[in-house]
């Protein structure tokens, strides 16, 4: 199974016995005095409706380390590996993923997949903005998969923590990729994760940048050209990171699995960790 999966290729698969669909869907709801409330997407998914067949993955919950006293920190890849398999992945399954509203909830989801050696997952390009556009079916009735038996064979390249940040920050083969809205890099955001701006030293691709209005993935030649001209071209490592490794993955989802790209990694604790660090460097100019 490829990167992507369109809405009618979908369709057409729903009935397919090894399908394994879930909603990814996650809000960050901005706090008043600062930070984040984490909601996942429970009420639209029993009131407004998901896709037929599909199972809600609650991402904080069931595949967040909850000792690691930061949000969306992957699990060790054995329990990760557990996690999905206790939603019904198994070694032979076909995974797709989408969410409402911003891809890279699907993204994230794909990408601790890859983590863990599971390479049989795609992405639905537009998601449920595109296949409601569409006129495409729904249900409310809550779905789930018997648990399956799932191998791990972890990939612990494409996760890295902030000693592998400053290594490639001091490493002329690699670029650190800021992958939140570019009023974040520049600091003019008032939504921020402690101190505004970015870690110095780092570009700006962010995952806004990647999609169309239908909420699809531009065209490999437009993605291309877009980190090209921040200098993340072919020949660089990259390392993308966001406000806790979220974001991040839509730009390593392009580069990877629709660029072709295997030099590609993401700073998983991203500006939640780093910002709290003050002898971490930040700027926002």
């Amino acid at each position: 199974m490829g990167g992507l999966i369109s809405t009618s290729q979908l369709a057409d698969r729903l009935q397919a016995p090894a399908l394994r669909l879930f909603d990814c869907t996650t809000f960050l709801r901005p706090r008043p005095e600062g930070g984040f409330t984490v909601e996942k997407g429970q009420r639209l998914y029993t009131e407004r409706g998901h896709i037929p067949g599909a199972v809600l993955l609650d991402q904080q919950t069931d595949l967040s380390d909850q000792t690691s006293g930061l949000r969306f920190t992957a699990l060790p890849p054995e329990a990760l590996a557990r996690a999905f398999a206790g939603k019904g992945v198994g070694d032979d399954s076909e995974v797709v993923l989408y969410c409402d509203g911003d891809i890279w909830w699907a993204t994230r989801v794909w990408w601790l997949l890859r983590t863990i050696g599971f390479d049989r997952a795609a992405v639905l390009d537009g998601g449920l903005k595109k296949w409601m556009a569409e006129a495409r079916p729904l249900e409310t009735v809550p779905r789930s998969y018997p648990s399956a038996a799932l191998t791990a064979r972890p990939r612990p390249e494409l996760l890295v923590d902030k000693q592998g940040v400053l290594a490639a920050l001091a490493d002329r083969g690699s670029v650190v990729v800021n992958c939140l809205r570019p009023e974040q890099h520049d600091g003019t955001s008032a939504i921020h994760y402690g101190r505004p701006g970015h870690i110095t030293g780092s570009v700006s691709v962010p995952a806004v940048a990647l999609f169309n209005a239908d909420n699809t993935f531009r065209p490999p030649a437009e993605l291309a050209a877009i980190f090209d001209s921040r200098g993340a071209a072919p020949g660089k490592r990259v390392v993308a990171y966001c406000g806790g490794g979220i974001a991040a993955t839509g730009d390593a989802f392009a580069l990877t699995a629709l660029l072709g790209r295997n030099d590609v990694t993401v700073y998983d604790n991203s500006l939640q960790e780093w910002a709290a660090d003050p002898a971490l460097p930040m700027s926002t100019t």
